[in-house]
């Protein structure tokens, strides 16, 4: 499934979570696909961005195995249908709204509880999540300051070779 429709798909899900558990499930599924994003653009996306890319998918990364993680419904990891980015730059910019989105529910449970355990769970999660967001952040700037640097009707290296045209249309493998 495209990035972009699974970012939407995890907002949607965020915005109707009723409860603590749901929101801290949909907060995991966040981070998930962000390492998926981050994964899937340092193998495939444009060249001035795969460091970063490979970064984020590192960050937040749990200890355990992904399907195992006792937060993730029976629908399993969403992450896991991620199959291209076809817009790299409106990737971004969708996955950064949403990871701030998942800060502000996480900051709601952290203050409405008082549960040491899970305030602390909320404070990681705050934090992986704001660690996204400035990676995310990084490579926005990296991929403008590189259209800046070409100037139009330039060539760029891309996964395939060189791409002419604009730089806004990554996708991944088939």
């Amino acid at each position: 499934m495209e990035a972009e429709r699974l970012i939407e798909a995890g907002r949607r899900a965020l915005a109707e979570s009723a409860d603590v558990p749901a929101v801290m499930a949909e907060a995991w599924q966040a981070q998930a696909l962000a390492r998926a994003v981050g994964g899937h653009l340092a193998r495939c996306g444009p060249a001035e961005v795969r460091t970063e890319a490979g970064e984020l998918s590192d960050t937040g990364a749990p200890g355990g195995a992904v399907s195992g993680h006792p937060a993730v419904s029976a629908g399993g990891v969403r992450a896991a249908q991620l199959t291209e980015v076809t817009d790299v730059q409106g990737t971004l910019d969708a996955l950064a709204q949403f990871l701030g989105e998942v800060g502000i529910a996480l900051v709601g449970v952290a203050c409405g509880t008082d549960e040491e355990g899970l305030y602390w769970q909320c404070i990681e999660a705050i934090d992986a999540a704001d660690e996204s967001v400035d990676r995310v952040h990084g490579m926005l700037r990296r991929l403008a300051d590189h259209e800046r640097e070409r100037g139009p009707g330039t060539e760029r290296d891309g996964p395939y070779g060189v791409i002419r045209g604009p730089a806004d249309r990554v996708a991944g493998p088939p």
